[in-house]
């Protein structure tokens, strides 16, 4: 049976793939924005280049801005990418004609979740290998810690996007839903107003999002310490609640 399903699985991911890459704004927004942002303002804001005290004598580009790029991919691809494909298929009867075949929707489902994790993935090598060549990012100091946040955090963003998906009625709503949810939760993670520069209220309230969480343990694995067992099981429980509720919510038609 398994060895059955797996080559439908693959051909369903290999087509899913390829229809991603001919979207061109996915795949900008997704994979060459974070790339550049790193780039360009890590090469023409000099304060990034600078050794901060406050950061142990690191760079600011080399773990809190990296870090922030590296969590661009993820949100953008979660809350924007995945609930967009999902529900523009729900529309279109493609998920309901899949539940009459050998293959179900969840094969569909599963690739589209293998795709998103691969980008995810592609773009973060991309950012943390020309971040080294050209600004002389160093590669994480604990890179066991990064994996384990980024698969974690990941997780997280999938189960959010999921949900969004599940609740949403149509391509319109989970357009402006992703977005109404994008920019907040990446503004209290730290994109545009750095959790050290927040007051302390606002950083709190930081700490308990998805994203909050997750970009400081990146951060944190980045630098070389650790992640907080705060924002692990942050990330653990929005994944666990959202994970449920979008099984239990999910429409195939």
């Amino acid at each position: 049976m398994t060895t059955a399903r797996t080559p439908v699985l693959v051909r369903i991911a290999a087509v899913e793939a390829r229809l991603f890459l001919r979207e061109p704004a996915a795949v900008f927004f997704a994979v060459v924005l974070p790339v550049a942002l790193l780039l360009t303002l890590g090469a023409t804001i000099p304060g990034f280049r600078d050794a901060d005290p406050s950061l142990g004598g690191q760079r600011f580009v080399d773990a809190p801005f990296t870090a922030m790029m590296v969590l661009l991919s993820v949100v953008t691809l979660a809350l924007s990418a995945l609930p967009a494909v999902l529900v523009a298929y729900r529309e279109r009867g493609v998920l309901r004609r899949l539940s009459t075949t050998p293959v179900r929707p969840g094969a569909l489902l599963t690739a589209q979740l293998l795709i998103n994790v691969g980008v995810a993935v592609v773009a973060t090598a991309l950012t943390l290998g020309l971040g080294h060549v050209f600004l002389g990012v160093p590669p994480p100091r604990s890179p066991w810690a990064f994996a384990g946040v980024f698969v974690l955090g990941s997780t997280t963003m999938l189960a959010i996007g999921l949900l969004l998906a599940a609740v949403a009625p149509n391509s319109k709503v989970v357009q402006g839903a992703g977005a109404a949810l994008m920019f907040p939760l990446l503004f209290l993670a730290g994109m545009w107003l750095p959790r050290p520069l927040m007051p302390e209220i606002l950083r709190r309230i930081s700490d308990f999002t998805p994203t909050g969480a997750f970009g400081q343990a990146l951060t944190d694995a980045l630098g070389g310490g650790g992640p907080q067992a705060l924002h692990l099981a942050v990330l653990a429980g929005w994944a666990l609640a959202a994970g449920l509720a979008a099984a239990r919510l999910f429409r195939w038609q």
